[in-house]
């Protein structure tokens, strides 16, 4: 190792040290000093922040391919630390927040519970919907693009829907498939159908009128202009649309449980908590929740990245 790596590392050395005694002093303050000085707690949690602020900005600054796990591993981290430190320093109510360790706890304890419901909201509710209702949008919107009468028919329908609020849909939903997840299967065709059908027509629209000209020269049809040209230039724009409707579709398929499921699900766990101030678990469901829609999403936009790897905005 060269002297300059040698010396760029020093302050990241000095940046984990003075975090880690900030850890270790914001334990000892909201721990065995409880009656330690407001002011004291503040400056604390404070020097926390910045002292992870500036152990980022380094690691972001040194352009290592590491750097790009580490900070955002490190941010996240911090808000947990300054989280938990924050709830035992000032004492908070577990009734108003729970620290991380105690929903972590939480989730260890209710795991086979946590599962069930993960299962019947995200993989049988907004998994199938989110299917279902994107093939659909896509279907429809290369329909739309041989009709200029659909494209001004049915885009503006489409946008009034779009606009209901799915505290109205849900119900209606309910009503019509059922208690199961096919009610909240429906919700999220409803809920992610049209962002993906205005992407998709969008991207149906973004090739030039030269390149399609060539394609005429080279007399293909339209199915083979569609395959070989139109469908590719769209991909960036119909992947923007099935990005916005990962988190629709958990979204829509949780709070279509709050009006009417089984006795299963995250929708249906929380509002059972809520009657009994089951704080822990309600965080416990939201933290999988985020968890699963963070990773579904992830697993969207690496699928993206493969695919449109041509895009200018996939080139690193």
């Amino acid at each position: 190792m060269s002297m300059g790596s040698k010396q760029s590392l020093v302050p990241v050395v000095a940046g984990l040290l003075l975090f880690g005694l900030l850890v270790v002093s914001g334990r000892w303050i909201g721990g065995e000093v409880p009656r330690m000085p407001g002011a004291l707690r503040m400056l604390n949690l404070c020097g926390l922040w910045l002292t992870a602020w500036f152990l980022n900005a380094r690691l972001a600054g040194s352009g290592s391919a590491a750097a790009r796990y580490l900070v955002p591993a490190v941010f996240g981290l911090t808000l947990l630390l300054l989280w938990e430190r924050a709830v035992g320093m000032f004492a908070i109510s577990p009734v108003i927040l729970p620290a991380p360790s105690v929903i972590f706890a939480q989730v260890m304890s209710s795991l086979p519970t946590l599962r069930a419901d993960f299962v019947q909201t995200f993989v049988k509710g907004a998994l199938s919907g989110y299917v279902i209702g994107s093939g659909a949008a896509i279907a429809t919107a290369i329909v739309i693009d041989r009709s200029p009468f659909l494209q001004r028919g049915l885009l503006p329908v489409g946008n009034f829907v779009a606009a209901l609020p799915i505290v109205g849909v849900a119900p209606i939903m309910v009503m019509w498939f059922g208690f199961d997840w096919q009610s909240k299967a429906a919700v999220v065709v409803v809920m992610v159908f049209f962002p993906v059908l205005v992407n998709m027509v969008a991207g149906l629209k973004a090739t030039e009128p030269m390149q399609r000209d060539l394609m005429a020269t080279y007399s293909a049809s339209y199915w083979q202009t569609l395959v070989k040209l139109r469908l590719p230039a769209a991909m960036p724009f119909l992947f923007n649309g099935l990005k916005i409707a990962t988190t629709l579709a958990l979204i829509g398929a949780i709070v279509a449980e709050f009006f009417g499921s089984p006795i299963v699900g995250m929708g249906f766990r929380i509002t059972a908590e809520i009657g009994r101030l089951g704080l822990p678990m309600i965080w416990a469901e939201i933290a999988v929740a985020a968890l699963a829609g963070s990773a579904f999403y992830g697993a969207v936009a690496l699928i993206e990245k493969r695919v449109t790897f041509w895009h200018p905005s996939q080139r690193s």
